[in-house]
């Protein structure tokens, strides 16, 4: 377990892959900060997105991410996922560790897709030894997902539709894999609609991401929507969120994507403004919608997960595994 580091809220974050300190966010827009605090309130009290099936059993998902070497005790269920970064190197030995150790696992199913550390994945970051050596993975009983879909068959005769891919926005040299310009969109049209389990290795932007995900995979999600999306790369937005595609969600992604304005220009009238007096409007209108009309879980949203498990910029396990009951 990684030695957690104490983080004085009044203090600056020391690098952009720490999470934001309380001072931070106070001074990229104290408005933002407010209406991120309220979207979330209004989010706990609409409750589950969705519930499992009444008359089928229930598919119990183990969602992890970012283990970088580590290996763990994992909760028995169906289905394990991992979202990529098994490795640190990314050699084939590395990764070869990893993937005996998920095949030593009960699950009934296990999907993996790649990281950027796992560069024996992807031709262009591979290591010079292991393309002279010419060894090759044996998967076992694991699904490896390389922008691929996969239907799998659980108890009960339920059926879910995957899709995995380990595409990130550029964040490294020539040794990390499946990289793009961060001004590139190779999302676009890429995931099979009706897919119901999603497996990037990026959050997409906005969400669990601490503004360093994908804007054109949020696209895409919008576009599919998927009933759970699993990532990991960035492992100080660890934890789960979420999602019901509706108009104070838009103003809640419009709101986080314009240029923070400071605490000065915050009180300054703006559409920042009005994009927050939507968050709350639709999200108190989605709260009595929820409540009064379908009941808790059952609208027709999502759940995104970001599942790393190495805490911050360590690469020590630190963050708990995350259960998800379809």
């Amino acid at each position: 377990m990684a030695a957690r580091k104490s983080q004085w809220p009044w203090s600056r974050r020391s690098q952009k892959w720490d999470p934001p300190t309380l001072l931070d966010s106070i001074l990229e827009s104290p408005l933002r900060l407010l209406v991120q605090t309220i979207y979330f309130v209004l989010l706990h009290l609409r409750g589950a997105p969705f519930k499992p099936p009444r008359n089928k059993p229930k598919i119990r998902v183990i969602c992890i991410s970012d283990t970088h070497t580590n290996t763990l005790s994992i909760p028995h269920g169906d289905l394990l996922i991992h979202a990529g970064d098994l490795t640190n190197a990314g050699d084939v030995a590395e990764i070869q560790a990893q993937i005996d150790w998920l095949d030593s696992l009960p699950h009934h199913h296990k999907i993996i897709i790649a990281g950027n550390h796992d560069s024996y994945f992807d031709p262009k970051s591979r290591k010079m030894e292991d393309k002279k050596a010419g060894k090759k993975l044996n998967f076992k009983s694991l699904h490896y997902l390389e922008n691929k879909a996969v239907t799998l068959k659980f108890k009960g005769g339920r059926k879910l539709n995957f899709f995995g891919s380990p595409d990130i926005p550029a964040c490294g040299g020539a040794d990390f894999a499946f990289q793009y310009q961060k001004g590139d969109d190779p999302w676009q049209n890429r995931i099979p609609q009706g897919t119901d389990v999603l497996v990037t290795h990026t959050p997409p932007l906005h969400h669990l991401d601490i503004a360093l995900g994908c804007g054109g995979l949020l696209k895409e999600i919008w576009r599919v929507r998927p009933r759970l999306h699993v990532f990991g790369h960035i492992h100080s937005g660890h934890g789960r969120e979420a999602v019901f595609w509706d108009e104070g969600q838009k103003a809640y992604e419009r709101l986080k994507a314009r240029k923070p304005a400071g605490p000065l220009g915050d009180f300054l009238p703006s559409m920042a403004w009005i994009d927050g007096l939507k968050v709350v409007w639709y999200g108190i209108k989605g709260i009595l919608w929820q409540r009064l009309m379908v009941g808790p879980g059952g609208g027709n949203g999502g759940l995104l997960v970001n599942a790393a498990l190495v805490y911050q910029s360590t690469t020590d396990i630190g963050n708990p595994i995350e259960i998800v009951e379809l």
